[in-house]
């Protein structure tokens, strides 16, 4: 991982033994032990954070989903294959790959949404350009289509991944994901249903 750019060094710090000690007890649930891991190795998975998705509050939503996975997959965690920092750092670099990845997909599915009326250049520009907008519309969705779009486009899951992590069938996944991509389209296009588009 070191040399591409995106990954800090991960030579060892002072303590990094005492990692694995820690991982330990957070497999039992200790919730001390992740909070001395938030603070050993917080700052180096912000740093890889930022440094890809070149965004503060992101890469800090993404340190918290790194922690809160780390919570939950502790048990995972295997001490021959590396060390903590190293386990972490991975999750974060993946995380934040993925959420850049998502972010140019969203922009080019509500580019491509907008594009299907000529009059909507300039909203579609917006929808382009500004996350925060894109976000916006996903989040005036229904809960059920705001959680499937979500995941897919601004954390990069796959539809499996979308249903293991919701506990619902692919097929819904996909249905819903198509639902919410025909109310995007209208919410950047509106009146566009009025205007002859029924399906």
């Amino acid at each position: 991982m070191q040399g591409d750019g995106l990954t800090p060094s991960l030579a060892p710090a002072p303590g990094l033994e005492g990692d694995s000690l820690l991982m330990a007890a957070v497999v039992r649930g200790d919730r001390a032990a992740l909070a001395d891991l938030y603070d050993r190795h917080s700052g180096v998975l912000l740093a890889v954070g930022m440094r890809i998705v070149g965004d503060r509050a992101q890469a800090e939503d993404l340190l918290h989903d790194v922690f809160l996975e780390a919570w939950h997959q502790a048990a995972a965690f295997d001490p021959t294959r590396g060390t903590v920092r190293a386990w972490l750092v991975t999750r974060m670099r993946s995380r934040a790959l993925d959420r850049r990845n998502a972010g140019a997909r969203s922009a080019r599915i509500l580019k491509s949404a907008a594009d299907e009326t000529p009059a909507a250049s300039a909203p579609a520009e917006a929808a382009g350009g500004d996350r925060e907008r894109v976000r916006r519309l996903v989040v005036s969705l229904p809960d059920e289509l705001n959680a499937v779009i979500g995941l897919a486009y601004f954390e990069g899951l796959t539809c499996a991944e979308i249903a293991e992590r919701l506990s619902i069938p692919i097929g819904t996944v996909k249905s819903r994901t198509a639902r919410a991509v025909a109310m995007l389209k209208d919410l950047i296009v509106p009146g566009r249903r009025n205007n002859g588009d029924v399906s």
